[in-house]
């Protein structure tokens, strides 16, 4: 086999690995849910499915996407550092849409047989995130429409949400109001353009 043809599958495989369906660039208007949408078609595609799936409203997981990752399906933590020039490796396994991590996204691919899913595929990662939520609203009783206490068992883990490790970090309760008024505001946002486009 030549260089050349050796080096041109080298290639197409390096290509073919890369980012999961939809994982370009982050919408324009990411303060706009029916940009968003209207942008990227199979994101609703994807949140409806979940929502069918799992019961978890369209703009709770939009929220939450947008707190996480701000529907940048290969965003990852940013990296520690030593003596502010040596790379430590990054702050958490965190990655994609949905911000998983390894051990979670391993245990969500077990329990429903998905070992293909991927987190940089909005399909995939949404359908982690009402899995996830689901089994918060299962086991901690938090409602599937209540955005800011699902963020919070989302980030702090459910064992966390139930002892209130939150309480000890104003910085998250913060965070955690914000994609409360961030999912009022793409429910609204999204009625609207429902109502005029037949969304929902």
């Amino acid at each position: 086999m030549s260089r050349t043809l050796r080096a041109m599958m080298i290639v197409l495989l390096v290509a073919s690995c890369g980012g999961g369906r939809n994982s370009g660039p982050a919408p324009g208007n990411l303060d706009d849910a029916c940009a968003i949408v209207s942008e990227r078609p199979q994101y609703l595609r994807a949140f409806r499915a979940a929502e069918r799936r799992w019961g978890v409203p369209v703009h709770v997981q939009m929220a939450t996407i947008h707190q996480e990752s701000k529907f940048d399906g290969n965003a990852r933590t940013p990296y520690r550092w030593t003596l502010g020039v040596i790379p430590m490796g990054r702050q958490s396994s965190a990655y994609g849409y949905s911000q998983a991590l390894d051990g979670t996204w391993d245990e969500y691919r077990q329990e429903n047989r998905r070992f293909t899913a991927r987190r940089n595929d909005i399909h995939d990662a949404a359908d982690f995130m009402g899995w996830y939520m689901a089994k918060s609203n299962e086991s901690l009783g938090i409602s599937m429409a209540d955005a800011r206490n699902q963020y919070l068992a989302y980030h702090e883990g459910r064992t966390g949400f139930s002892r209130g490790s939150y309480n000890g970090k104003p910085w998250l309760l913060r965070v955690s109001a914000k994609v409360e008024e961030r999912a009022r505001m793409y429910e609204a946002q999204l009625r609207s353009c429902g109502r005029r486009r037949g969304l929902f």
